[in-house]
């Protein structure tokens, strides 16, 4: 069965967000982890923190990362960008040794957000992120906000073209 890792940077709304796309990826006859970053403490990346060692959490989401097959992110948009819990946990796993990019390379992603404002900058700095480190980045995003709820029809293409293509 495919797997597919939903990742949400925050408690809110984009966890919010996340079970409902865990529901979307059920139904769609896909097995879902959700893993709430908000739940994976780790200090902020630097070198001198890297020398005490990689964390225990960046460890784990990183087996979580490569043993799926495909990924959603759902995340805010912070100050036109990437929050910065996401761009920590993205530098923790690609420090977790040689065979990181096993968590990224070849792996289907979708970006979405759940933002006070549009969201499309998150979404522009995510896709370019992501496929920095080795996903394929859907061209289509998931964005809701406080005037705009989940599509569900949308919601049902993304996810069951996600799912189509991480499972070949």
């Amino acid at each position: 069965m495919t797997q597919i890792a939903i990742i949400s940077a925050t408690s809110g709304n984009n966890l919010k967000l996340a079970k409902e796309l865990q529901k979307v990826v059920t139904n769609a006859g896909a097995k879902p982890v959700l893993v709430n970053l908000e739940e994976y403490p780790m200090p902020v990346y630097t070198p001198p923190q890297e020398k005490s060692g990689v964390p225990e959490k960046a460890a784990e989401l990183t087996e979580i990362l490569s043993n799926s097959q495909g990924m959603i992110f759902c995340a805010p948009e912070y100050n036109g960008s990437i929050p910065p819990i996401v761009n920590n946990a993205i530098a923790w796993v690609s420090r977790t040794g040689s065979d990181w990019r096993g968590a990224f390379n070849d792996k289907v992603a979708v970006v979405g957000t759940h933002s006070g404002g549009g969201g499309l900058k998150v979404c522009q700095a995510m896709r370019q992120q992501l496929e920095h480190v080795g996903c394929t980045v859907l061209a289509r995003p998931i964005i809701t906000n406080n005037q705009k709820e989940l599509n569900p029809e949308s919601a049902d293409t993304i996810v069951g073209l996600l799912i189509r293509l991480a499972g070949k």
